[in-house]
């Protein structure tokens, strides 16, 4: 029997990523990816995930624009057995909570 995912808010997530306790996975399609992530997030777009692709080593955290496409892939990921929280308002929480977005290279980015 899986265990449903739970919801982390972008400071308790922005923490476990840190540390190394959690992968950072972040589903928006490539464009939105290119603008700004999330500094060491894996990158899997939903329209190209695999979910025995997905790194089990550790607990997920999805990650989206506001929440809606990784709760989607949360939930699919803990019906796989997957340990698995989904980022409350996703990128866009992020953002408002003052932490980082870069875009790769380093450079600062943004949330599209």
């Amino acid at each position: 029997m899986s265990t449903p995912p739970g919801e982390i808010d972008p400071r308790a997530a922005a923490a476990s990523a840190a540390d190394g306790s959690a992968l950072l996975l972040d589903v928006r399609e490539d464009d939105e990816w290119a603008a700004g992530h999330i500094a060491g997030a894996q990158h899997i777009p939903l329209s190209r995930i695999d979910l025995a692709a997905v790194p089990s080593d550790r607990p997920v955290i999805a990650v989206c624009r506001s929440g809606n496409r990784s709760g989607r892939v949360a939930a699919a990921l803990a019906g796989a057995g997957i340990e698995v929280s989904n980022l409350v308002g996703g990128m866009l929480a992020w953002h408002e909570a003052g932490l980082p977005v870069v875009q790769d290279g380093g450079a600062p980015g943004f949330v599209k």
